[in-house]
């Protein structure tokens, strides 16, 4: 389980010569029996949930006195009004509907259950009155008959707040919600500030509603686009590449020269007839002119000199992007990977979601300091909400990480076939039957090591978002501090993670050793890995921008042409959000390939140089990149030894292999 090895089976590792798809065997074993425990106390938490009758309070809802609406109740001790009989009261009545504890997240008012929620307003207690005897829904408390709600003078106390808002059930969990969601405003003001009185939300949700059809086709159309544009970016990578090259040099060019430009002109210019104050102000300006130009030279010349350093390997990256383009033609179904992690998340997330709410029902009745009745889970089982809650970062990297083994595994099965005619009908089935029969314990292990990151860096997340505005400026500088380095962190472990994922795709070695030969790997082409993720991050960057101002462009010209509403700027944004996370999901797979491909070109110049007998498996453009790049070796090799030495790891892996 652990990492630690003895120095014999370290230097065996290191001795030893992969062999792609061959001596497959089960991988952390450990690691997997101890996620199957875990699962089974995520079931025996949903299970327990139920068995303590939280489910039935859950949808049918309870009354502040701890009686299910719909059913007969048992009677529980020295408590008023329990052990009811609420067959025909089926809906759960707040009589302050609108008092919302945004601490505790939840009503603070007496709830009961009654026969029918109030359709239309009631102003007045004579109006709640008529509404109980034609209904026969009493929505004042038990104790108080409907023929005392206007003259007894505790109807102020136990009838609900005036007036009554319009109320109606929500579906499959029977409380009556106000129809008009004004008084929720205080609530949501976090999410909706822009909203500063009730018009305008509803012109804005009547504009999402009128434009239902439009958004439904747009988001379409970002699905169809992204998928389009992870074909074309085969074709299109070398003059892309070079574009933003090009683009990247004129514009910083440009922009260092129109400060020193600037700063000329404003030198140049007389002083004479300028007042003091303002002869200080231009003093100013023009310090700050020289400062800026100063520092553009110098970001200038840093950016030329990373530049001739990458220069070498944007040819790799055109050659990688190239080849991916190949991989999703010979492997059509990694373009719906999306859509099956999608999915899921999805469920697992409705069940988690399902669970804590069971959960925020279960327990034993207690008497609250006002005389309700709350559930509360006493003991060791209270403790529960914190397992649930490692069960939901758990579960679902487990998930992204069963994405990213099936991915790897597809990806290297179609590199090391030199036949691509002899690939298997569906490589990416054959990647899940393989990650299911002997990887799973390695997906678990990688996927709790970033869960080990991350759940500190949520906790300090929430400590800084509950001491807003209450600690100093140390103590804020020191949070955001760690929480920026527990994201680096685990921004490393996740691309650690995923060529560790391909080492064992390729191997079938367990998790610390993949990490560790695939760090080996990365390590000795450091520079092609900073220039595949800078060059290559940014076209796919800029795939998602192309996509997001398609579908916006889009957007414009056909709502423009919707007179039915007045606001459209919430459908946009709606349709705008959905096409950069459709954009985001597709082309992390490509972006995913081509990390896979890349790995596997190093391991194959390392342990290959093309003889007899140790032919390389890459495709033709990556053999025609390795040709040039011994060719320009040879060159720098005679010319000088800087450029001989930036091709070295591929040299002297394919020497020594």
């Amino acid at each position: 389980m652990g990492c630690c090895s003895s120095a014999s089976s370290a230097a065996q590792s290191s001795k030893r010569e992969w062999k792609p798809l061959e001596d497959r065997s089960c991988t952390d074993i450990p690691w997997l029996l101890l996620f199957i425990l875990f699962c089974i106390g995520m079931g025996f938490i949903c299970g327990f949930s139920i068995a303590t009758g939280a489910a039935a309070r859950l949808v049918s809802g309870y009354d502040s006195y701890g009686n299910i609406c719909g059913q007969k109740n048992a009677k529980l001790e020295a408590i008023p009004n329990s052990g009811m009989d609420h067959t025909h009261r089926k809906y759960v009545f707040f009589l302050d509907p609108c008092n919302l504890d945004l601490i505790n997240r939840k009503i603070k008012s007496i709830a009961l259950c009654v026969t029918a929620c109030p359709r239309q307003e009631l102003k007045t207690l004579s109006d709640v009155q008529k509404f109980a005897e034609m209904n026969g829904s009493a929505l004042c408390s038990y104790n108080l008959k409907p023929s005392e709600y206007t003259t007894s003078s505790k109807a102020s106390v136990l009838c609900p707040k005036l007036p009554v808002p319009a109320s109606a059930p929500i579906p499959f969990f029977h409380r009556c919600a106000p129809v008009n969601i004004s008084c929720y405003a205080k609530f949501a003001e976090a999410l909706i500030t822009f909203v500063s009185d009730n018009s305008v939300l509803h012109r804005l949700i009547s504009g999402v509603m009128t434009s239902k059809e439009i958004i439904l086709g747009l988001c379409l159309l970002s699905l169809v686009l992204s998928m389009i544009l992870m074909v074309i970016i085969r074709y299109i990578s070398r003059v892309l590449v070079w574009i933003l090259t090009i683009l990247v040099i004129l514009g910083s060019l440009g922009g260092t020269g129109v400060l020193w430009w600037l700063y000329a002109k404003q030198r140049r210019s007389p002083k004479e007839t300028v007042i003091p104050e303002q002869l200080q102000i231009a003093e100013d300006n023009l310090r700050a002119l020289l400062i800026y130009a100063i520092s553009a030279t110098v970001f200038t010349v840093i950016l030329f000199l990373i530049m001739l350093v990458m220069r070498k390997r944007v040819a790799l990256t055109i050659a990688l992007f190239h080849v991916a383009g190949k991989v999703f033609i010979h492997l059509p179904l990694l373009v719906f990977q999306p859509f099956w992690t999608f999915f899921a998340l999805v469920l697992f997330w409705a069940y988690w979601i399902m669970t804590l709410l069971f959960l925020g029902t279960a327990g034993s009745a207690v008497q609250n300091e006002q005389g309700f009745v709350e559930f509360r889970v006493s003991g060791p089982l209270q403790y529960m909400w914190w397992f649930h809650a490692v069960g939901l970062i758990w579960i679902s990297e487990f998930i992204l990480a069963c994405q990213q083994m099936t991915v790897a595994g597809a990806v290297v099965t179609y590199y090391f076939t030199r036949d691509k005619r002899n690939l298997p009908f569906t490589p990416i089935l054959a990647s899940v039957n393989r990650l299911i029969r002997y990887h799973l314990g390695t997906v678990a292990k990688g996927s709790f090591i970033i869960t080990l990151v991350k759940i500190p860096r949520m906790i300090l997340m929430y400590m800084h978002s509950q001491l807003k505005g209450k600690e100093n400026a140390c103590a804020r500088c020191v949070l955001k501090s760690c929480i920026c380095c527990l994201w680096c962190l685990e921004k490393c472990l996740n691309y650690l993670n995923q060529n560790a994922y391909t080492a064992t795709a390729i191997n079938s070695t367990n998790f610390c050793t993949s990490a560790k030969d695939a760090f080996v790997i990365l390590v000795e082409n450091a520079l092609r890995v900073a220039a595949i993720n800078t060059v290559g991050d940014f076209m796919l960057f800029l795939g998602k921008v192309l996509i997001v101002c398609s579908t916006g462009l889009a957007g414009i010209m056909l709502l423009n042409y919707q007179q039915d509403y007045t606001v459209w700027v919430l459908p946009l944004i709606i349709v705008c959000l959905f096409a950069f996370l459709v954009a985001h999901c597709f082309l992390s797979i490509y972006e995913m390939v081509v990390d896979v491909l890349f790995l596997c070109f190093a391991i194959d110049t390392k342990y290959n140089d093309g003889s007899p007998g140790r032919e390389f498996y890459m495709d033709k453009v990556l053999m025609e990149f390795v040709e040039n790049s011994r060719k320009a070796m040879k060159e720098a090799g005679k010319g000088g030894v800087a450029d001989a030495r930036e091709l070295k790891p591929m040299a002297s892996g394919a020497s020594s292999a």
